[in-house]
């Protein structure tokens, strides 16, 4: 039984931070019907004005938004900062990409009249925004539509609900109306009410595979709904042929250990050609060694927090125990200090020798390591997965990279770069597990409006020349 409350805690000292009531889908969902069709009214021009000045309220609240990010999340601040950057930076991103992506277009013909292209906006959009980037991610999805014309209800995770209420009111000291962007307080049982109710016209999610195919099954008889999922990846980093093995150590470090792995496009398994195991293997765990794990604010900064909550930390706990007891072999322990808190140290584990593998998205600092003899074997294992968000080949030749860009299923594919950190001025989506075909970033404009294509002229001019008797 759900209380009527929700209530959020940092990760990193346990404290309450945030505590506020569960919102009523109904009337929320309503509120936006009614102020959607004077928002989709507007000029083009105005929306975009109005998105500006959010990224100016973002701009003069930074300091802010980052700490409560730094403080519900548990990242550090220097990381929480990043953040706030990528949600200043994402209106004139969703600027560029709406013209670009669905400009109007008119082609005339003398006898024919006017063939015209014109978006229009879906209507009132779920967002439902994961604890992660609570800002940034539920961000990516709500400028773009909100420049389209829709309106929004915003349902932020229930563990980072502090952040998305910091996040609407910037909009809201923008000039955009409350009732086009609307917070939703709640937890699961929020989500799928707001999901499945009638007066949504889209939804648009970024989260666990778990939860996305169960929005997916529950809208499988509404294809009227416009269903964007961007969920996790089981993702590879195939290590190849290379002199520099410290550049490549640091770049799986990066592609593994940022955010404490809790990222959807974080490197879960390494997959080493054997006779660079030992070098690469080596420093990898001589730089995971060195790695600071702290509170958001400590000095010095540390490189990688907790991860979001004990159940968080305990699940994980259990995934290293299982690999370890089905075969796998500790480089680098999961090491939890305090029984009380999330904190954990990155861990390596080779599992090459583990039968049955879980294919899984262990979100957090949980690196697996396979050895293979040759490239086919490194990309066969890199694509034994039903995700397919990221991966990346670091070493290996330009021929190399091109068979493995050719043969790797996902929708991200790197050369020598992490499997994080992408841009935003570019698609970010996978295919299997990982999505459903509607990337989101540069691309996401391609969800928040519906083209309609028109043939238009001043007066009407037609005949019939065929099949009419004569008078």
């Amino acid at each position: 039984m759900s209380t009527s409350q929700i209530v959020s805690y940092e990760p990193a000292t346990g404290a309450e931070i945030w505590r506020g009531r569960r919102g009523n889908v109904d009337e929320v969902v309503d509120r936006a019907r009614r102020a959607w069709p004077a928002w989709a009214a507007q000029p083009l021009s105005n929306r975009m004005e109005l998105v500006r000045r959010f990224a100016n309220e973002v701009r003069k609240d930074g300091e802010k938004l980052a700490a409560m990010i730094a403080r519900e999340t548990g990242k550090p601040l220097w990381e929480a900062r990043t953040e706030v950057e990528s949600v200043v930076a994402k209106v004139e991103i969703s600027i560029r990409a709406y013209a670009e992506r669905t400009a109007q277009r008119k082609l005339d013909n003398a006898l024919q009249g006017t063939a015209a292209l014109r978006h229009k906006p879906h209507g009132v959009m779920a967002v439902l925004g994961p604890y992660n980037f609570p800002a940034h991610l539920p961000n990516g999805h709500i400028v773009p539509a909100l420049i389209a014309g829709n309106a929004i209800v915003f349902k932020p995770s229930e563990k980072t609900p502090a952040t998305g209420e910091m996040l609407l009111r910037c909009f809201h000291r923008a000039g955009i109306s409350a009732a086009v962007v609307q917070l939703l307080i709640g937890g699961p049982e929020e989500g799928q009410a707001l999901v499945a109710h009638e007066g949504i016209d889209g939804v648009l999610f970024t989260g666990s595979a778990h939860a996305g195919i169960a929005i997916n099954r529950k809208l499988a008889a509404r294809p009227d709904k416009i269903v964007a999922l961007e969920m996790g990846g089981n993702n590879p980093i195939v290590l190849w042929d290379t002199p520099k093995v410290t550049d490549a150590a640091a770049l799986v470090i990066q592609s593994a250990f940022t955010s404490a792995g809790q990222r959807c496009s974080a490197a879960r398994r390494l997959i080493v050609k054997s006779t660079m195991y030992d070098a690469v293997v080596g420093e990898v765990k001589r730089m995971a060694d060195r790695i600071i794990v702290g509170a958001p604010f400590d000095e010095p900064a540390p490189f990688m927090g907790p991860v979001i909550d004990n159940a968080a930390a305990d699940g994980l706990t259990e995934s290293f125990l299982y690999l370890l007891s089905h075969g796998g072999k500790a480089i680098k322990h999961l090491v939890r200090p305090r029984d009380d808190l999330p904190f954990l140290s990155p861990a390596i584990i080779d599992v090459s020798r583990v039968k049955d593998r879980p294919d899984v998205e262990l979100f957090g600092p949980l690196l697996q390591v396979y050895q293979v003899s040759d490239f086919d074997e490194a990309i066969a294992e890199a694509n034994n997965t039903r995700f397919g968000l990221s991966a990346s080949l670091i070493g290996g030749t330009p021929a190399e990279y091109n068979r493995f860009w050719a043969n790797i299923r996902a929708g991200i594919i790197n050369w020598n770069r992490p499997t994080n950190g992408a841009s935003s001025a570019a698609p970010f989506g996978g295919v299997g597990l990982s999505g459903n075909h509607r990337p989101s970033a540069y691309y996401a404009a391609d969800y928040c409006a519906y083209p309609v294509a028109s043939n238009e002229m001043e007066q009407p001019r037609a005949i019939i020349g065929v099949g009419l008797r004569e008078n």
